[in-house]
């Protein structure tokens, strides 16, 4: 058992910018286990490059959310484009 642990914690510090690619929107949605989490932070800490990409991604995951129409706004965009089409019916 504690042979286990050691090699996956070993493994887990080798984690490189090709394997925080493969995982990083899968830790941006909060969905990896706790070791591999915790190993694509430390590197998004310590690689420049790959911190960046992760704060691009969490800018367009957030410019995202805020795009997409409420049920409200969606409700006045139809009766805009409603009025529209009597207009130019019309």
């Amino acid at each position: 058992m504690k042979r286990h642990f050691l090699r996956r914690r070993a493994a887990s510090q080798n984690v490189d910018c090709r394997h925080v690619g493969s995982w990083l929107q899968s830790y941006l949605d909060g969905e990896l286990d706790e070791v591999r989490h915790r190993d694509v932070a430390r590197h998004l800490r310590d690689c420049r490059r790959c911190g960046m990409e992760a704060s691009t991604h969490r800018e367009l995951k957030a410019s995202l959310r805020r795009s997409v129409p409420t049920p409200e706004e969606t409700a006045s965009l139809n009766r805009l484009r409603d009025f529209a089409e009597r207009l130019a019916g019309g």
